[in-house]
C-alpha cells in the first residue's frame, strides 16, 4: 500500500463504526494490558469500542478518523463531563506512529467544538507516562488527579487552553451542540474497575506512537 504524505482527517460516518470497532479490537487490549492488567485492558475494549457505544458517538458528530489509503489509522472521540468537553478517544494505528497522526486528530475534535468554546480536557492513566509527555507537549497542563485503586490507575485530568487562532478556525455550522444533560455519547465512563473507567483514557496515541 501507497503510504500518503499526509492522512485524511474526517469526521467519522455510520460507515465507518465496524471498522473502528475492529480497531479497538486489533489494537487496544496489548495498548492496556502493559499499563493496567488484563481484565481492564479487555474491560476497555467491551464498554468503549463496541458497536452501540461507537454508533452513538459517530450519531453524535463526536468522532474523527485518520485514513491513509482508504485504511483507518487512527481515532478519537470526544464528550461531555459536565459542562466540559473531553477528549476520551486518542489513538493510533502502531505501524502509523510517529507521523503526527495524533495532533491532526485533536484538531479534528477541536474544529467540532462549538463556537466559543475555551477549553477542552483530556485525561489519561497515571501509570501511561508517555501519554502525559505527549501531552504537556500538546499544551494539555495538569488540571487535577483523581485517586484510582493503584498509582497506575490513577486518572491524570488535563486541561488546554483554546486561544484565539483555535476558536477562529471553527465553523459554527459543522457543529450540532447537545443540549444540557447527556446523551450516551456524552457518559463520562464511570465504572467500577479503577473508579471511573474513563475507561477510555485518551492516552493511546502517545502510547502507540
Amino acid at each position: 500500500m501507497v503510504r500518503n504524505p499526509e492522512p485524511v482527517i474526517r469526521d467519522a460516518v455510520a460507515p465507518d463504526v465496524a471498522a473502528i470497532c475492529r480497531f479497538g479490537e486489533a489494537h487496544i487490549r496489548s495498548h492496556y494490558a502493559p499499563l493496567i492488567g488484563d481484565g481492564p485492558a479487555d474491560q476497555q475494549v467491551r464498554r468503549w469500542w463496541n458497536e452501540t457505544y461507537i454508533a452513538a458517538g459517530v450519531a453524535a458528530g463526536q468522532v474523527v478518523v485518520a485514513e491513509d489509503g482508504g485504511e483507518l489509522v487512527g481515532v478519537a472521540q470526544r464528550g461531555r463531563n459536565g459542562a466540559d468537553h473531553v477528549i476520551y478517544k486518542l489513538y493510533v494505528h502502531p505501524d502509523h506512529r510517529g507521523r503526527g497522526i495524533g495532533p491532526l486528530l485533536i484538531a479534528g475534535l477541536v474544529r467540532q467544538l462549538p463556537a466559543g468554546t475555551e477549553r477542552v480536557f483530556i485525561e489519561q492513566f497515571a501509570g501511561n507516562a508517555r501519554a502525559g509527555a505527549f501531552y504537556e507537549r500538546e499544551g494539555f497542563t495538569v488540571d487535577r488527579i483523581e485517586p484510582g485503586p493503584t498509582d497506575a490507575l490513577a486518572v491524570v485530568w488535563r486541561v488546554q487552553e483554546l486561544g484565539p487562532e483555535a476558536l477562529g478556525h471553527r465553523d459554527p455550522a459543522l457543529v450540532d451542540e447537545p443540549p444540557p444533560g447527556r446523551s450516551p455519547a456524552d457518559e463520562p465512563h464511570r465504572g467500577s474497575e479503577d473508579s471511573r473507567h474513563g475507561g477510555e483514557r485518551g492516552d493511546a496515541e502517545p502510547a502507540l506512537e
